[in-house]
């Protein structure tokens, strides 16, 4: 019998492993265990028998009206993840309105899950974000109009301000049936419980007063 070709054994190997993956995760944390009568969460969402599915599974109403944007962003996210919109299990889609007062701010955040990518339906927008330190946190910026569409790479930290004189508004679609958000300033300050003082003050080369006044504040969450 003749060898097989090593250039062929490696292709192979190559390929294998190229086709072997693990699907990305569904949500923060999935730890392992082995007494599946202990289990209380999967990948992803349990999946109905699809005899039973109708034409209301796959229908979400939630965008018609617009969102409150009376608070101390003057910004609203109503969003349309497999948690409010079952029929997008497994698809590896979502979406979301955001809905801006004047002068209204989706503030600093990031999608640990999903890129983002926005179109601008009424009004104008400052959008941006922020490379990781490899790249030098570099700020990528852009005043948006009706009809214009931006996106926001995975992972990284962006932000919408609504830079004009009237409501503006906003859909976004993301590449995760559950992309997750972080909102940056809630997430460092107003972690539970907080995280110590020692940290943030060093982190952010203040004084600990600044910190527990930061701290101290109610950090309010738009989705």
């Amino acid at each position: 019998m003749k060898s097989f070709p090593i250039s062929l054994l490696i292709l192979a190997l190559a390929t294998a492993t190229a086709f072997a993956y693990d699907p990305s995760p569904l949500q923060d944390i999935c730890v392992a265990i082995n007494d599946p009568k202990s289990a209380v969460f999967v990948n992803g969402e349990f999946c109905k028998n699809p005899k039973q599915a109708t034409a209301d599974d796959f229908v979400f109403m939630k965008f018609r009206n617009p969102g409150n944007t009376a608070n101390p962003l003057g910004s609203k996210v109503t969003p349309a993840t497999v948690l409010e919109f079952p029929g997008l299990n497994t698809l590896g889609i979502s979406m979301a309105r955001i809905d801006f007062a004047p002068g209204g701010l989706n503030p600093p955040h990031t999608h640990p899950r999903g890129t983002e990518v926005l179109v601008v339906i009424e009004g104008t927008l400052l959008v941006g974000f922020v490379t990781s330190n490899q790249l030098n946190n570099t700020l990528f910026t852009k005043v948006l109009y009706k009809g214009d569409v931006f996106v926001f790479p995975i992972g990284l930290i962006h932000f919408q301000l609504n830079t004009g004189k009237t409501p503006a508004l906003a859909f976004a679609g993301l590449s995760s049936q559950n992309p997750g958000v972080i909102t940056n300033a809630n997430s460092v300050f107003g972690a539970k419980p907080p995280i110590s003082a020692d940290v943030l003050t060093k982190a952010f080369q203040v004084d600990k007063k600044v910190v527990d006044y930061l701290q101290a504040q109610f950090w309010y969450d738009n989705n």
